[in-house]
Order: C-alpha cells, then structure tokens, then sequence
C-alpha cells in the first residue's frame, strides 16, 4: 500500500496570477483526453497531500473561497471551477460517474454556454438563461456521443452530476441536477450560532419524493425504480434521476447491444427515463448569510449539514475546505473501524472501498461587497481539472 501511496497523480490545476492581478487556470484534460493548454505557471498556489489536492484560500469579488478536492476513483470523475468577472460569480461541482468523460466536458463547455446565452440578453441572468445553459451543454454531449458511440459504445454509459450556483447582483441562483448539494451557513440574529439551510434539491432514487415523480412520469412501468441491494436505483441501474450525459436513458438508439449487458433495458422502455432539466432556487442574499458550502455527495455520505457548517463557523477561513474534506475522510476511516493515518496510505481504486471522490468549494459572502457590485472586483477563472 505504501508503494503504491507514492504512485501520484500530477497537479494539473494550476492557476497563474495575470498582469491585472486576476487568476486564470491552468492545463486542463478535454473529453477525449486531449491536453489543451489553457494557461501558463507553476501551480505554485496550490498544494497537494498524498491524494488530496487544495487551495486554502482565494478573492472573488464577494469575498473569499476555499477549495479543495480528494481522489478515491483509479481517474478522478469529480470536475469544479469558480468564474468570476463583471457579469457575477459562477461556482461548478460535476460529479461524474462511469467515468471522467461528461465531468470533463461540463466543466470545459457549461460555463461557456452560460456566457454565450448571458451575452445574447445583455448581461441578465435569470433561471431560463441557467436552464438553457444546461440543455446546450446536453444537447452538445448527445452530438459528441452520436459521434463516437460506433468507436466508443461506452460513452452513452457515462454521465455527471451538476450543481451550479450563480451570484448575479444580489441574488444567488442554485441549480442541480443529481445528488451534489450547496448548503448556505445563516447567521442565528445576535446569539453567535450559525443555521444550516441547504439550497439545492437532490435527484437521488433513495429519496421517497423522485421515486414518487419517476413513478408519474411513468405509470406503466411497475419496474422505473427498484431496490438493488438494499439501495434504490432508477430501473435497477441508476441512483440518481437527472444529469448531464447517461444518454442510453434518454435516447433509445444508445441503448442496444453495443453497451454492456448491465445498462442495457428491454425494447419496450419509453424514453427518456432520466432527465437534464435543472432544478433551480433564486435566493435574495441577506446581511446574515455569511457562507456556501458546494460539494459533491463524496462530503454528504460522511457529515450532516449542520456538522459542515459547524466546521465553516468555528475554524479559520484559511484551508476550510481542507478541514472539511479531511473531516468526511475521518468519519469514513471510523466506519471501517481504521485510523485516518492508515486510510492515507490506500491509494487510489482501492481507496474508493473507503470513500468517493470529495470535492468542496466554500465561498465566503460579504454583503457589502456583494452589494457594491462585480464590476470591480477580481477577475478569477479556476479549475479543478486534474491530469490522468
């Protein structure tokens, strides 16, 4: 195992500071493992601890972030980035699944279609202009899938969660598509304590209220949910209902004998089963909310809600969203009865027994800042992406 520890993934996230003191991100790897150069520098403020990579803090107009991200899959599939410029702040958490390939292309095509669609209403954001965003970045995967399915059959098979949250003056959009979750820490009037609220809603078939909506959607089919080894999975398959990509749900010409035998479904099954509309929140920004925690399920399994806030209220800014990823990493070692000590030494594959992939952005909100406006605030534009 101690070998195998020291056999390390390569940082590709790696910001560099521009001449006006913004930040723009490093190397990224494209969906076809493609290595695209989207910037220079030395990575210098980003660290890395064994297979947990960070960034301990960082400015956005608003106030101040916090990321970090910890690896359990043989290929990370967890993809996040924080854009923020005049037109607000853009905060992404793509939790893949079956693989890198949609994670990847969310975080390389979703932000750029928000900006395109920003663009063509001068500058408004609204729900539309977030929900439109995602079913273009739909639709262009479904194109790439149509592409490649005869070469690479396996591409219909992946997919990705999608949790996004949008600051656009004073108000914060939040939308989701699967089981990532934004969580807001809300300042309790004068007695110091600090309300966990989470803002996002989980498309997750393990929740009473989507097996509920997938069983009207589909009244004829007694099999739209079933309970596989004690966990409830969309046709047997699938825990969550919506997300980006997973098109042999959604587009029966990709669901055929060129797919493997376990996401293949009968002839009859009407489509599409799962879905990537968004569900989203508008949420007017109050003096008394103080922070955001965006995370994918990875954090979810291990702490509640209100033990992350916890954590956020009582600790310094600087490393938070460290803290927090090494809190669920704790918590899983426990489960298993072992010392976090020796669950650092499992490398990664094995390590995915233990724990997901874990990624979290914490942003910090000023409300006088946020109050002032975008326009001249610091330019940021920062990815996770890691290289393989």
């Amino acid at each position: 195992m101690l070998e195998g520890l020291m056999n390390l993934l390569s940082v590709c996230w790696k910001p560099f500071i521009k001449g006006d003191g913004s930040e723009t991100s490093g190397a990224t790897v494209g969906v076809n493992g493609n290595y695209n150069n989207n910037g220079g520098g030395d990575g210098d403020d980003f660290e890395k601890d064994g297979l947990l990579w960070y960034k301990d803090i960082g400015k956005y107009y608003g106030g101040e972030y916090s990321m970090a991200v910890v690896q359990a899959n043989q290929v990370l599939e967890d993809q996040s980035q924080i854009e923020s410029g005049s037109f607000g702040t853009f905060v992404g958490v793509y939790d893949g699944h079956g693989g890198p390939d949609v994670a990847r292309y969310v975080c390389d095509n979703l932000f750029r279609n928000f900006q395109a669609i920003t663009a063509e209403d001068y500058g408004v954001v609204t729900p539309d202009t977030i929900k439109n965003a995602y079913l273009q970045t739909e639709n262009g995967f479904t194109s790439l899938v149509a592409e490649l399915f005869n070469e690479r059959p396996g591409i219909a098979t992946v997919g990705s969660c999608c949790l996004v949250g949008v600051i656009y003056q004073q108000t914060l959009f939040v939308a989701n598509l699967g089981d990532a979750r934004v969580v807001l820490g809300k300042k309790v009037g004068n007695t110091g304590g600090m309300a966990a609220i989470q803002l996002s809603s989980e498309h997750n078939a393990n929740l009473e209220e989507v097996r509920h909506e997938l069983k009207s959607l589909h009244p004829h089919d007694p099999n739209i949910v079933a309970l596989k080894h004690g966990v409830w999975r969309v046709k047997g398959i699938i825990q969550v209902s919506r997300s980006i990509g997973d098109v042999y749900m959604k587009h029966s010409e990709y669901n055929n004998d060129q797919i493997a035998q376990k996401f293949r479904l009968p002839e009859s099954t009407v489509m599409p089963i799962m879905s990537a509309t968004p569900s989203i929140l508008t949420h007017d920004i109050h003096p008394s909310d103080s922070f955001l925690i965006f995370a994918s399920d990875g954090l979810w399994e291990h702490l509640s809600n209100e033990e992350a806030v916890e954590i956020v209220h009582n600790n310094p800014r600087a490393g938070i969203a460290k803290r927090l990823v090494k809190a669920a990493l704790h918590e899983a070692a426990k489960k298993r009865e072992m010392r976090y000590s020796d669950l650092r030494k499992i490398d990664k594959r094995v390590r995915r027994h233990f724990h997901d992939d874990i990624t979290v952005i914490v942003l910090f909100l000023n409300y006088d800042q946020i109050s002032r406006g975008a326009a001249n605030g610091p330019h940021v534009s920062l990815r996770s992406a890691l290289e393989h």
